[in-house]
């Protein structure tokens, strides 16, 4: 391989498409200190702040997913697309990438089309068990498509397929050694079981409303709460911090120890969660958002459920069966390590790894 390839990465739109994104940019440049890495995003998203802060450049697209609503962004979409498939040329062909890696969203779409277009060799990586609009339109012409279910044959051609996992934080990896140093952390109890719940970072308002529902419940099993509430609801929830064993945060900084402190956790299923939950290897609920695109959450959810490795809740009967679901797994051990060892038998810890190898097997 040459001393110094090239690679642009492009993905974004929200957390799932550019975490990875970033993770795989990281892997390259610590296996090849000397390759050159551009990525491209969405103008007006999330990207262009994430990208910059880890350390590499960015170029924007003037482009925008379609939204399920008539709106003025629906009508432009068109002239925005054939404005970012031009922009996306003149990108390519200034930076002269070897491979082109898209994680999903759409400027990935725009982006993997023009160099599949120009002949340069494509990965896209699907983080769902149902995949996103962009990756099933680029899926034909990419050369490889890393994912992280089982499944996929349905959407893809099954020769492109390489089950990989998704991207997650290595500092997961160690979790078993870190109790007592989370549990100080949290200042927690340690003769106490902990409920760790969690709503992503910008929160889930019915996650939210379960959890303050649900507050004398807890209270009645003698456990603690760790509650990630969100950025847009901690001024509401605030005030239950610190007060009979409720720990309430907006956002948390060490993973790592939060999940080293739970006994039992509850989270959406967004992919890359629903990734790292299964190296963590705790009993968990998975509560799917039923506001995402085909529904993915549920879908993700279910194919760790229908292992027989966590708990599947849906927003509907979280009134009727989220006290019951909770005590079978604070009260009945059996149950709670059956779950905690067949998540773990999902677990894929050296997904970056093998998908910059795949990335590295086209560099000319």
């Amino acid at each position: 391989m040459k001393p110094n390839p090239r690679f642009i990465i492009s993905g974004g739109g929200t957390g799932g498409h550019i975490y990875p994104a970033i993770a795989i940019a990281n892997e390259i440049k610590a296996q090849i200190p000397a390759a050159e890495i551009l990525f491209v995003g969405a103008q007006d998203k999330m990207e262009m702040q994430k990208v910059p802060a880890a350390g590499y450049d960015i170029k924007g697209l003037w482009i925008a997913g379609i939204q399920r609503k008539i709106t003025v962004d629906n009508a432009l979409f068109p002239v925005k697309f054939l404005s970012s498939l031009m922009k996306s040329r003149k990108i390519i062909k200034e930076f002269k990438p070897d491979v082109v890696i898209g994680t999903g969203g759409f400027a990935s779409g725009a982006v993997v089309k023009v160099a599949q277009q120009m002949n340069i060799p494509t990965v896209i990586q699907e983080q769902n068990s149902y995949p996103g609009i962009t990756n099933k339109m680029l899926a034909s012409k990419a050369n490889a498509i890393c994912v992280a279910y089982d499944g996929l044959s349905t959407y893809f051609k099954s020769n492109k397929i390489i089950k990989t996992g998704n991207p997650v934080r290595q500092d997961l990896l160690t979790i078993d050694t870190k109790r007592n140093e989370a549990q100080e952390f949290y200042g927690l109890n340690p003769n106490k079981k902990t409920v760790v719940i969690l709503g992503g970072s910008l929160g889930a308002r019915r996650i939210n409303q379960l959890v303050e529902k649900e507050l004398t419940f807890f209270k009645e099993q003698n456990v603690q709460v760790i509650w990630q509430c969100g950025k847009f609801y901690i001024n509401d929830y605030k005030k239950y911090h610190n007060n009979e064993d409720v720990f309430v945060y907006d956002f948390i900084e060490r993973m790592d120890l939060l999940f080293a402190a739970a006994d039992v956790i509850v989270s959406r299923a967004g992919a890359s969660s629903v990734s790292e939950l299964a190296i963590v290897g705790k009993p968990v609920i998975f509560i799917p958002s039923p506001n995402v695109a085909e529904d993915h959450q549920t879908k993700n959810a279910k194919s760790i459920t229908d292992k027989n490795a966590a708990v599947l809740l849906k927003e509907a009967d979280l009134d009727s069966q989220f006290q019951e679901q909770m005590l079978r797994l604070l009260s009945n051990d059996q149950i709670a390590e059956a779950l905690s060892k067949n998540i773990k038998t999902l677990a894929l810890p050296n997904a970056t790894k093998d998908i910059v190898n795949e990335i590295f097997k086209l560099v000319k």
